[in-house]
């Protein structure tokens, strides 16, 4: 895995066995990060401490965009790869709008979506089947 997703995993505080996951394995991870990261967003915004808000949101925006977005490939992976990628760029800017308006509807959006993609991504079972979407593996 590229070292600059691998510090991002380690950035986010996942403390299980990065080096040792698979792929599958650290998608999987960079969703569950970015959901907690959004739950933290909306405890934060209820408790009107807006630095760590703004925080929580940032670490949610760079899952989705160096992360999650990361892992696409996009020449391989077809109008599904597009249509994630899309997706991901919709999230960042509903996360920059609800960290600009106080918007806890929005980061409930965001954490729905999320929840729906990590929970689709859980079904497909890599020792039966590619993933649907290509990933780029690069190693360090």
């Amino acid at each position: 895995m590229h070292l600059r997703y691998v510090n991002e995993y380690r950035r986010v505080g996942l403390e299980t066995g990065v080096s040792a996951a698979s792929p599958h394995k650290m998608v999987e991870m960079l969703y569950d990060g970015a959901i907690r990261y959004v739950r933290e967003a909306q405890r934060h915004m209820a408790g009107h401490d807006v630095a760590a808000k703004g925080e929580a949101i940032s670490r949610v925006i760079a899952i989705v965009e160096q992360g999650l977005s990361g892992t696409l490939d996009r020449a391989r992976g077809g109008t599904l790869a597009e249509r994630l990628s899309a997706l991901y760029d919709y999230m960042c800017r509903r996360l920059l709008m609800a960290n600009l308006n106080n918007d806890s509807a929005a980061l409930d959006e965001v954490a729905t979506l999320l929840a729906e993609l990590r929970d689709a991504w859980q079904q497909i079972n890599p020792d039966n089947a590619a993933p649907p979407v290509s990933l780029k593996v690069v190693t360090a």
